[in-house]
């Protein structure tokens, strides 16, 4: 059966992934500390925003926030760097994720407080506590809670801090229920957004009038990320200039890191 088409258009997706064959992925609280160091870190690599989170023994909800159509890269990018991190510390080889993240399109603000309440309650429902902001790896502790640690960076935009003024108004919002049958509109509003979705013009042309006048080194890199950018991927890049992956992502990264240091100056 082919798989279903993965939305990459830039907006807010509910995301989740679990251990292969319901293994726990979280065991420590180090574990915890690691894959939320991990998160920030692609967020900030990927220009993503997280919104809210909830990070269970054998799974994890996220709701984020993506500026690009890049959230395969994103999670492809997150789902692996913790891999490597947890084989690494309990001595264990093999897949860790059991297959591909699955992922809804978030379509309006009614769906997206509803998914936040639900991310949230994920620990209630498993009674691993008795109130929303009292489990110390999800959102609702920096929203409603006393937090033990620093906010997450990426976290810091979240809609539920610029959207409620104050702790009250937060508490507020998650005593009201969870409509279950909103979820499932969810799921179905998501799918409708596949089938509606406008094709892609031709990477391969869009590629060929990018690169099509030779210029300098600096300008093909500077090229390159604006490919990128576009949502061009990086394997698609990396094949038309027959030039390694890890080189294009090199490449990436420098270029980018240079323009902010100049963004940086300009402002200073």
């Amino acid at each position: 059966m082919p798989r279903k088409p993965r939305i990459e258009m830039p907006g807010f997706h509910h995301v989740l992934n679990r251990g292969v064959e319901q293994i726990k992925v979280f065991l420590e609280e180090k574990d915890f500390t690691a894959f939320m160091e991990l998160l920030c870190k692609a967020c900030r690599e990927y220009g993503v925003s997280v919104h809210s989170y909830a990070l269970m023994s054998n799974h994890y909800h996220l709701l984020i926030e993506t500026s690009r159509e890049n959230l395969s890269l994103f999670m492809r990018r997150l789902n692996a760097t913790y891999a490597i991190y947890f084989n690494k510390r309990y001595k264990r080889s093999g897949h860790l994720w059991q297959g591909r993240f699955k992922s809804w399109f978030v379509t309006d603000e009614g769906y997206l407080y509803t998914l936040i309440r639900y991310i949230e309650y994920n620990p209630l429902k498993a009674e691993l506590v008795k109130k929303t902001g009292e489990y110390p790896y999800s959102s609702a502790q920096y929203f409603v809670g006393q937090p033990q640690k620093p906010m997450p960076t990426c976290l810091k935009d979240s809609v539920m801090l610029e959207d409620f003024a104050s702790d009250a108004e937060r508490r507020e919002f998650f005593r009201s229920g969870i409509d279950e049958t909103v979820l499932d509109e969810v799921k179905k509003a998501s799918a409708l957004v596949v089938i509606n979705e406008k094709p892609k013009t031709d990477d391969r042309k869009r590629l060929e009038k990018l690169f099509g006048k030779t210029g300098t080194k600096a300008q093909r890199n500077e090229k390159i990320l604006e490919a990128w950018e576009s949502g061009i991927s990086q394997h698609k890049i990396s094949a038309f200039l027959n030039l390694s992956q890890p080189t294009v992502n090199g490449i990436i990264r420098r270029v980018e890191g240079k323009r902010k240091g100049k963004s940086t100056i300009a402002i200073t």
